[in-house]
């Protein structure tokens, strides 16, 4: 199966590569999400860049620790979605494969480690225009799909 792109590439432009894996969060009644604010106001799921000699479980558990203070049972993966964008922060053109997994028995166990962001739940229509990324957008379309089947 061929996964979905986002983004445009922009001929000539030198593409930086980084992975990500991201969680889609339902809470106990599967009507809300939780997000994560970056300090410049984008909204995103919880997750981030795999760092090396990680795999996707270790990657994942480790950012919604950082992220939320949270430990989880990741489930189902649900496919990846490239995204190309540029990020002006880092004055960088990033190629983005998104790794996304369904998550549950969420549980804060501490404080976030990164005290940065800002954690949100929203109702999962919100929730999809909140993002920034349309790999996100994707991985919550593709969980409604799955969790309807």
């Amino acid at each position: 199966m061929q996964h979905p792109v986002f983004g445009q590439k922009i001929t000539g432009a030198d593409y930086q590569s980084r992975y990500g894996v991201y969680a889609i969060i339902p809470d106990a009644t599967e009507t809300e999400l939780v997000l994560i604010q970056a300090p410049n106001g984008a909204w995103f799921l919880p997750g981030g860049e795999i760092e090396t000699d990680e795999n996707h479980h270790e990657a994942l558990s480790r950012e919604l620790l950082e992220e939320l203070g949270a430990t989880a049972s990741i489930g189902a993966f649900l496919g990846q979605a490239d995204e190309y964008f540029y990020s002006r922060h880092r004055d960088t053109h990033f190629y983005h494969p998104a790794y996304l997994y369904v998550v549950s028995d969420f549980k804060e166990v501490q404080q976030p480690l990164e005290d940065f962001n800002r954690i949100g739940w929203f109702p999962i229509a919100e929730a999809k225009t909140k993002l920034k990324r349309d790999s996100h957008r994707w991985g919550i379309d593709r969980w409604l799909e799955q969790k309807d089947n």
